[in-house]
């Protein structure tokens, strides 16, 4: 008798789990297609003055691969890169000069902001100070891009172009991660995949609607937008700036669009399961606003979608229950059709799909470790700067 009620239970599991990936397959704004690309585009008849900033701590290792695409960007009208040394100690800021010395291309300023005051993030007082350089020049437009973004030769173009048809405050490209390494395949493109989860590319674009998001690696802002929102300084405490940032440009009534690049791609490696670790641990529990009940939500909403399926399935072939077999295996299937796309998108080998239990596992101990690294005080080291809690000075994201 309490064998059958285990087996039913485990059954009445795997449906639940089967009824929510048939909801996320049809309601939560089709996220699992990878065709959101970048909008049609408009050449304008003037094209406006774009500043390109840049925030860099310590990217001399990346920036030879990055920071010359950005120079050589053939753009038909004005545009001047403003690169802020946030404080490196590997001498990127020396190296960007000789960079540009060697290449030529786009003009270059590189400055520093000194050391953030209390309530700001590293990064965002970095982008602060390169804003209000860029602001002297009284530029149309302001491409917000990481050290570690590489752009193809028309990407400020294209980006521009798109802006200027759709009339967007904010064209924000989600670029494409490196996936070298075993773990860099394992866990990059599921992370792609779980953000345009949480913020379907589809209900970004959509005016008037609430989802907002972008991401922060290449961001094209409307300086008029950004002023109108107070960027940054709205959002200094925000540990996940890019988001922030879409939220308070929507939240003052600007248009935003967000989707996948097809030609602006991260060079940063992520060799070790521990790179990729810390790069989701550090901002997971502030995704979730610090909340323990929020936490709780997440663990067990990971667990049912993404680990009840082929536990479900593994159960009922070892008790014999048809049925959870059956439903375990349905949910697990409908679960690895809908990350096929993704796979796609990353140019990886489909067999990789069915996996995904064991890469939702992965993300669940890395928010759960989030939230105990911040209950321990711990805050978080990154570049070499180290944070309190988040409570009192929050993490940069970087």
């Amino acid at each position: 008798m309490g064998q059958t009620a285990r087996v039913s239970a485990i059954a009445w599991t795997a449906a639940v789990s089967l009824v929510a990936w048939l909801w996320l397959l049809l309601c939560q704004g089709f996220f699992w297609r990878t065709d959101v690309r970048l909008p049609p585009e408009r050449d304008p008849q003037t094209w406006p003055f774009v500043a390109v900033v840049v925030p860099a701590r310590d990217e001399a290792e990346v920036l030879p691969a990055s920071l010359p695409s950005l120079l050589a960007q053939d753009y038909p009208g004005r545009a001047e890169v403003f690169l802020v040394d946030d404080g490196s100690t590997d001498g990127t800021g020396e190296l960007a000069l000789e960079l540009a010395r060697r290449q030529g291309g786009l003009p270059l300023t590189v400055s520093s902001p000194g050391e953030p005051p209390p309530g700001w993030t590293g990064k965002l007082w970095a982008v602060r100070h390169g804003i209000g350089l860029a602001r002297a020049r009284d530029p149309e437009y302001l491409l917000l891009t990481d050290a570690d973004i590489a752009h193809e030769p028309d990407s400020l173009r294209r980006l521009v172009a798109a802006a200027h048809a759709g009339g967007f405050d904010v064209v924000s490209q989600m670029a494409r991660l490196r996936v070298e390494s075993l773990w860099e395949r394992l866990v990059v493109p599921a992370f792609v995949y779980f953000f345009a989860q949480l913020y379907p590319f589809r209900r970004i674009g959509k005016r008037g609607g609430r989802t907002a998001a972008a991401a922060g690696g290449c961001v094209l802002l409307r300086a008029e937008a950004a002023e109108r929102a107070r960027i940054p300084d709205a959002i200094r405490h925000a540990v996940i700036d890019d988001v922030a940032l879409a939220r308070a440009v929507k939240g003052g009534g600007g248009h935003i669009w967000l989707g996948l690049a097809e030609r602006v791609d991260s060079v940063r490696p992520y060799p070790r399961l521990h790179d990729l670790w810390r790069m989701v641990s550090r901002s997971a529990y502030a995704q979730l606003r610090h909340n323990p009940l929020v936490l709780l939500g997440t663990v067990v909403g990971l667990a049912l979608v993404y680990l009840v399926p082929p536990a479900a399935a593994v159960a009922g072939l070892a008790t014999g229950s048809t049925t959870a077999l059956v439903l375990g295996a349905l949910a697990w299937l409908v679960m690895t059709g809908t990350y096929l796309p993704m796979l796609r998108y990353y140019r990886q080998p489909l067999w990789l799909a069915p996996l995904l239990p064991f890469t939702a596992f992965l993300y669940l101990l890395m928010t759960v470790d989030s939230a105990v690294q911040h209950y321990r005080g711990r805050g978080a080291a990154w570049k070499g700067r180290t944070y309190a809690r988040p409570d009192a000075v929050v993490t940069e994201e970087r």
